[in-house]
């Protein structure tokens, strides 16, 4: 039997949580260590995972002590381009959050330095590991072009949520950081190459600094004609009415995720109910000569619908899978740096008042 992977396990917030379960769990990977800032998250991941993995609060010196065959960043994205070149100048294969970096030029540099060094680099896009979300793209090519794609995920946080958004959005607004998710389906979905963003932005809270957002709004154009939106906001005041709304809409019809179980009472602020799709309803445009439609609307009911933990185990089943079957991941990095130019572009556009031209 060929030896485990030695992964070194870097934040452990919701995310670093749910990655080094994985990393547990999987018989091919071995932690190698836990490091994180705060003293308390890293020993309470220790003991849920059961205790006696080695403990850190300095990235640099675990890298050093522990030696890692790969390293999986979970930290804030200021931090992101730092560790990930030190890992791979260090020898190791790198799993990161999403986004990648905290401004494109640095997701470049990391790219670059991936390539440089011959390691892998895997960005954690959990969508294009959801069969559900798969299903909704696959679904979408079928509505002619040009397409119109409506998405949106605001999250009324509070408590401990509030506090991991203020900290968050310290260095990133919600629509850089959660907008990469769904500018890279929008790309999935379309083909086609995007030519133009706007953004929109708000400041709704006092308790942020001068200059940060808790609220924005991107539109983006693409060349065949393709048109997009994404909205996304954190707070106390966020309200719970149509925080999930994922809909594309075609010439020939719609697709739209009906996230029943993504409803009610603090739904926004479940982790879990942020990827549910639960049932996806495919809307025909065909009319009849009375202008009736032809054809009912029907459902697709997913059935394979893995929650957050699971859904991170399947991430590091393809980390695994890069590294031990020398995945070509040129196209993975390259969508990655796309989707963070849109998002990029949208904050731009916001604080300029200028629409930008890609």
């Amino acid at each position: 039997m060929t030896k485990p992977i030695r992964v070194l396990c870097v934040g452990a917030g919701h995310m670093g949580r749910s990655h080094a379960l994985a990393y547990h769990n999987i018989p091919e990977f071995e932690i190698a260590g836990i490091c994180t800032r705060s003293a308390g998250s890293r020993e309470k991941l220790n003991t849920e995972l059961g205790g006696g993995y080695e403990l850190f609060d300095d990235f640099y010196k675990a890298l050093e002590a522990t030696k890692p065959d790969a390293v999986s960043i979970s930290t804030y994205p200021d931090t992101h381009a730092p560790y990930a070149k030190a890992a791979f100048e260090a020898g190791c294969d790198v799993f990161i959050e999403k986004p990648l970096a905290d401004t494109v030029a640095e997701a470049e540099e990391i790219v670059a330095t991936a390539k440089k060094t011959g390691r892998k680099l895997v960005i954690g896009y959990i969508l294009r590991h959801h069969p559900s979300w798969q299903k909704f793209i696959e679904m979408s090519h079928d509505l002619g072009k040009p397409l119109v794609m409506r998405m949106n995920l605001n999250q009324q946080s509070s408590g401990d949520n509030w506090e991991t958004h203020k900290n968050l959005m310290a260095s990133i607004s919600p629509i850089v950081d959660c907008g990469v998710h769904y500018v890279d389906v929008m790309c999935q979905m379309t083909r086609s190459k995007p030519v133009r963003v706007s953004g929109l932005g708000a400041r709704l809270s006092d308790e942020l600094p001068e200059g940060k957002i808790n609220y924005g709004h991107l539109q983006v154009t693409f060349e065949d004609g393709s048109v997009g939106w994404y909205e996304a906001g954190w707070g106390p005041m966020m309200s719970e009415t149509a925080f999930f709304v994922k809909d594309v809409v075609g010439p020939k019809g719609c697709v739209t995720i009906e996230a029943r179980e993504a409803a009610g009472e603090g739904a926004s602020a479940d982790v879990d109910a942020h990827t549910k799709t639960n049932t996806l309803r495919r809307h025909f445009s065909e009319l009849d000569a009375n202008n009736r439609f032809v054809k009912q609307d029907e459902w697709t009911e997913t059935g394979d619908e893995p929650d957050h933990d699971e859904l991170c185990r399947r991430e590091q089943d393809y980390f695994l899978k890069a590294i031990v079957e020398d995945v070509d991941l040129t196209d993975h990095m390259d969508d990655a740096i796309n989707s963070m130019k849109i998002v990029d572009a949208a904050d731009r556009s916001f604080r300029t008042g200028q629409t930008i031209e890609l």
